[in-house]
């Protein structure tokens, strides 16, 4: 200031004892002996620090924005959250060069943090505009203190300190998080107060109640956290939680409608206490830490205050900086019995119906991981679960419980794998059996011999295409006369995330004719419909997608593909003749998904190839 002549030296001098009389910034000093103008110090600063700046007067901040950072911080870090980007958070600080304040905050909210520069006074002004009075925050502390708090934030908790300060301290155990006064640095309330509606149910139907445990003032932060990744990812409707230790971060990741979204960067020492609450809670051994281990955590929820059970399968794994767990989701609510609903051409359905209808044989549904296979399987036996049949399941694991059907897990630590379970099921006078996968030559066999003796059996392999199963099957050493004469039907699948119905437009015009030929419409075909996509709405957290349809392949083994496998045709071969019988390939079922708008072409070209 005095370089650019803002000031004399005199009323530096002047400036510097009323800051020592009063404490607070230089800057503040100066504005309110009145040398300078507020706006002066912060285009100052601005240059100073190359950050933009902001005249809080001018602006007015959206109150939802404002609740992703709490008071406390506020007030603490002398912050105001302005808006939010995508995964950045742009806030006026008076100090840009506060890193531990944009740490925190970053922890806090999980949001990528971008300062833009504010003088002092202004931003003291909108913390008292938008949070009220101090005075107000102290009754509120004093209340939660002695208990009467709605949400018992832990203001005024036995452990005092923040979490920040608490996590800074030497080694920390979860007993010690128990002691912090829950997660003041976490506001749990713009989270959502659903954490507190978490009940762990156990196993003899004795149920834990967390809900006093969350509510009250010195409930483990680590508890708190737990809880509302759990709702949380109900909430955004993801399918998998994904937690990830790494050398110098951990993070957690949610799958929603097939991809994966970064939500959270949590600090390290969180690690070992978030992943033993997760083992606890999943009943796995927590002093294991080199082996993987698989477990489910089922509890109960309030929603809308409607209580629901909800059931994660957790696994664990060893991996270079610590345990990985990821979590998947098991909502009966989103399990889609209705084959209608699934997203089948009606010629396919047709065919698949009529494959699941035979008295024997093998209908095998192919596919990578998280494909919807289960689903597919699991429509295809409530469509058959009659009062007359004996349905037989062997799963692993076992994903949703379905009434007037036998489901076995398998184990195979104790020797009870898919072929002793199979073996079994022979002499249980089964009419179908579902066997949860085809992993070897035993269970393989086990399987052809059970469709040729009158069984109908469902199943699923890991196979790119619905040719390609058949070499899969004759590679595994089953004959391929047995292959020919056991296998009904083979269906491939995949998901494609649906366009929103909220936000979709129709983006014709910006789709070269090229591109739709190129990924194999016929010329003669394009204009004839609309190319649509979706702009991004809050129904579909700006992504444009919301929901997602099976794309199916659906090749039945008739007499001709029968005769090919009989002389071991190739994949290539059996293909062409099942192209020449009517089978839409997988490319062909995103084609049809969109022409009739149901999914992009960004879409089919991600899960198909031609």
């Amino acid at each position: 200031m005095l370089k650019e002549n803002m000031v004399t030296p005199q009323q530096l001098q002047e400036a510097l004892n009323h800051q020592k009389m009063g404490g607070g910034k230089l800057g503040k000093a100066f504005v309110s002996l009145g040398f300078v103008k507020d706006e002066e110090i912060t285009s100052l600063l601005s240059r100073q620090y190359g950050v933009p700046s902001i005249n809080l007067d001018h602006f007015e901040v959206d109150p939802a924005i404002i609740k992703i950072i709490p008071a406390e911080t506020a007030r603490k870090y002398q912050v105001l959250p302005l808006s939010r980007s995508g995964a950045v958070l742009t806030i006026a600080m008076a100090d840009p060069t506060n890193v531990f304040a944009m740490d925190d905050i970053k922890f806090m909210t999980g949001y990528n943090v971008e300062p833009v520069v504010a003088s002092e006074s202004a931003i003291e002004d909108a913390i008292e505009r938008y949070y009220g009075s101090t005075r107000s925050l102290e009754l509120r502390r004093d209340s939660a203190a002695s208990g009467g708090g709605g949400h018992g934030h832990g203001y005024g908790s036995a452990g005092g300190g923040s979490l920040k300060e608490a996590l800074d301290g030497p080694g920390l155990s979860v007993d010690d998080m128990a002691s912090i006064g829950g997660l003041s640095e976490i506001d749990l309330d713009s989270m959502g107060d659903a954490e507190a509606d978490v009940e762990t149910v156990k196993s003899e139907d004795e149920e834990i109640d967390l809900a006093t445990m969350s509510k009250s003032a010195d409930a483990a932060p680590v508890i708190k956290l737990t809880n509302v990744l759990l709702v949380d990812s109900l909430k955004r409707g993801a399918s998998d939680i994904h937690i990830e230790p790494y050398e110098k971060e951990f993070r957690v990741r949610f799958r929603i409608d097939g991809i994966l979204y970064n939500v959270m960067a949590l600090p390290m020492k969180l690690k070992d206490p978030l992943t033993s609450r997760v083992k606890i809670m999943a009943k796995l051994d927590i002093a294991e830490k080199r082996l993987p281990q698989d477990g489910r955590i089922k509890i109960k929820m309030k929603v809308e205050d409607r209580s629901r059970d909800l059931d994660f399968r957790v696994s664990c794994l060893p991996t270079l900086w610590g345990e990985k767990i990821v979590m998947r989701l098991l909502d009966k609510s989103k399990l889609m019995l209705d084959m209608t609903k699934l997203g089948f051409e009606p010629h396919s359905l047709e065919r698949f119906k009529n494959a699941i209808s035979k008295p024997y044989g093998i209908v095998l549904v192919t596919g990578p991981t998280g494909s919807g296979k289960t689903n597919t399987l699991y429509s295809a036996i409530a469509a058959l679960n009659k009062p007359d049949t004996n349905i037989m399941t062997a799963e692993d694991p076992v994903e949703f419980n379905l009434p007037g059907i036998n489901q076995v897990q398998i184990r195979d630590n104790i020797g009870l794998n898919f072929a002793a379970v199979l073996r079994s099921f022979l002499r249980q006078d089964p009419n179908i059996i579902l066997v949860g996968e085809i992993r070897d030559y035993e269970t393989a066999e086990i399987a052809v011999k059970a469709a040729l003796t009158g069984h109908l059996v469902l199943s699923t392999l890991h196979t790119n295409d619905a040719p390609s199963t058949i070499s899969r099957m004759v590679n595994m050493g089953i004959e391929p006369f047995l292959v020919g004469t056991a296998v009904n039907l083979i269906q491939a699948q995949r998901l494609v995330r649906r366009v929103c119905a909220k936000c979709k437009f129709d983006d014709t015009a910006n789709v070269p004719t090229k591109s739709l030929v190129d990924i194999g419409f016929q010329p003669d075909v394009i204009g004839s419909f609309q190319v649509m996509k979706g702009k991004g709405c809050a129904t579909c957290n700006g992504t444009g997608y919301k929901g997602r349809v099976g794309l199916y392949e659906v090749m039945e083994i008739s007499e001709g593909i029968r005769d090919l496998i009989m002389v071991g045709a190739t994949a290539v071969e059996i293909k062409r003749k099942a192209l020449e019988e009517g089978m839409l390939t997988l490319r062909m079922s995103g084609l049809e998904k969109i022409k009739s708008g149901v999914t992009t072409v960004e879409e089919v070209l991600r899960e198909t190839v031609l």
